[in-house]
């Protein structure tokens, strides 16, 4: 009996010196981003409308009243169609009279040849004088040269009558008109504009500052606002010098890579513009942390589910979110908060369905 109380005793004594083990570390949970780089820069989006790149306006040759217009704007037309007519009366009557001087100057043209011939006979039989002849001989080419002068103007009288008819010399669209029926207009006025719908292009307003930095690198991504997904690329054709003084914009004009059929003549489209950059990463600022002057991030081990610290290479950073230029890759997972109170190799407990 003694005996066995000693040994308890001992056995006591031996619990009593040996260490507690320590408590396992506790699993934390954390948030995390995926990593994704950026090799390109939105440099911003911009409503603009789809235009022909080729417009011409057109008027009258002569002056005279809008007597009327045959077509609506929008409408398509073919070459040679008629736009709108002058009332013609003065242009009737001017090509009356010269048709008049034409025919007075035909008849003394008759005679004076008539008289030629004559006095050319009577002087070849040795009855007529030179005299005569002369004379006749120069009725003859006096005539002759008012005779052409006749038919010229009542050719050009000709022509102010089909000037009083304005038709187009191509086929296109009816954009603008700018007088209406009634109205006095004067010799080349403008009355109509017209678009060739064969070419077209992309008109964008941009910031002056934003133009003068635009290079050869930047893309132009065409969209239709009513349905993006019919989409094109453009690149730019031209852009004006100067900026309008009110908007403080300049235009610029796109031309399309192809041309979708629903970018019809003014359209409404967006125009994304981005350019190359050099490969980055954009994090929470709450996911870089500072440690001996150095600046890393904590990488989830999703296989195993742990965390290790990074290094990483900062080039800017705002109050929320810094870029990064090397250190992590497309696909990593980095600790998005609660950087602070980890632990090399430490468990920790990620929500694979939680939104990143």
């Amino acid at each position: 009996m003694k005996r066995l109380s000693l040994m308890l005793l001992g056995s006591v004594m031996i619990s009593a010196c040996s260490k507690p083990e320590p408590p396992p570390e506790p699993v934390r949970p954390v948030l995390f981003i995926e990593v994704q780089p950026e090799s390109v820069e939105n440099l911003g989006r911009f409503a603009g409308n789809i235009q022909a790149r080729y417009e011409s306006t057109l008027g009258f040759r002569v002056p005279g009243r809008i007597a009327q217009r045959s077509v609506d704007v929008g409408s398509e037309v073919e070459k040679g169609q008629l736009l709108a007519t002058l009332d013609p009366t003065d242009q009737q009557n001017n090509l009356r009279a010269r048709q008049g001087d034409l025919a007075r100057i035909e008849a003394q043209w008759i005679n004076t040849q008539a008289n030629a011939r004559r006095q050319q006979e009577l002087f070849d039989r040795g009855v007529g004088a030179q005299a005569q002849l002369d004379v006749a001989q120069t009725d003859l080419r006096t005539t002759r040269a008012s005779l052409e002068q006749a038919r010229a103007a009542m050719s050009q009288a000709q022509d102010q009558l089909n000037y009083s008819e304005l038709r187009t010399d191509h086929a296109a669209v009816v954009t603008d008109w700018k007088v209406e029926a009634g109205q006095v207009v004067s010799a080349g006025q403008e009355v109509v504009t017209l678009a060739r719908p064969d070419i077209k292009e992309a008109v964008i307003d941009l910031p002056a500052s934003l133009a003068d930095e635009l290079h050869e690198g930047v893309e132009f991504k065409v969209a239709g606002q009513l349905n993006p997904d019919i989409n094109t690329t453009a690149t730019l054709r031209e852009i004006e010098p100067q900026a309008e003084r009110s908007t403080r914009t300049r235009r610029a004009r796109l031309t399309l890579a192809e041309t979708p059929a629903a970018f019809r003549l003014g359209t409404a489209i967006s125009v994304t513009l981005t350019t190359a950059i050099e490969t980055r990463t954009q994090l929470p600022a709450t996911a870089v942390q500072n440690v001996d002057g150095k600046t890393q991030v904590w990488i989830v081990d999703m296989q195993n589910q742990t965390v290790a610290p990074r290094e990483v290479n900062v080039v800017s950073q705002g109050n929320d979110n810094v870029l990064l230029v090397a250190g992590v890759k497309a696909g990593e997972r980095v600790v998005s908060a609660g950087v602070n109170s980890l632990k090399p190799g430490q468990k920790v407990k990620v929500d694979k369905d939680a939104p990143r």
